[in-house]
């Protein structure tokens, strides 16, 4: 059976969701439960610019300032989800689940599955958005990458279908 439990929260429209069912599967196995977040340098704020990184000969104080201006977003940022984690584990802790927290920083699925294999977790909870075709190949699925490479069992929360507006076409005219 499942004695410690791995769950990837982010802010999606389905964390709530996945959280709820973590929390539901750990408290009837008695089982401890971990709070992971990944933060990453594209998330949130945005991808750095480029103008960022290379100090300017012309104007050093802009790019100071610049840099400052993204590494305070950047605590924010990091501040803003330790709050949301320790919301959720203060909801769990309510409840009789034993919750502990994690952030870390990198690509989101490997993260997880390296998180997932240091604390020894037997199962890993991570959302799914229900991304399709085009979008799904762009932007990447971490659901779809822990899958395949995690240590351990993978239970996948499903969130809901977003169908492309390209997707929708090609089903109205394969459907007509």
């Amino acid at each position: 059976m499942f004695h410690k439990i791995l769950v990837a929260i982010d802010t999606s429209e389905i964390g709530q969701h996945v959280f709820d069912e973590a929390v539901t599967l750990t408290k009837a196995v008695n089982g401890n439960l971990m709070l992971l977040h990944v933060l990453s340098p594209f998330d949130g704020t945005g991808y750095l610019n480029p103008v960022l990184l290379q100090p300017s000969s012309v104007y050093p104080t802009l790019h100071t300032e610049a840099v400052n201006k993204y590494m305070q977003q950047w605590e924010d940022l990091k501040q803003e989800r330790l709050n949301m984690l320790f919301s959720f584990a203060q909801k769990a802790n309510k409840i009789g689940v034993r919750a502990e927290i994690s952030q870390n920083l990198g690509d989101p699925g490997r993260t997880i599955c390296e998180v997932a294999r240091s604390w020894d977790a037997d199962l890993i909870l991570v959302g799914r958005r229900g991304r399709r075709g085009l979008s799904e190949l762009f932007l990447g699925s971490v659901s779809n990458y822990v899958l395949h490479n995690a240590s351990c069992s993978v239970l996948i929360v499903q969130g809901p279908v977003h169908n492309t507006t390209e997707e929708t076409e090609v089903c109205n005219t394969v459907s007509s």
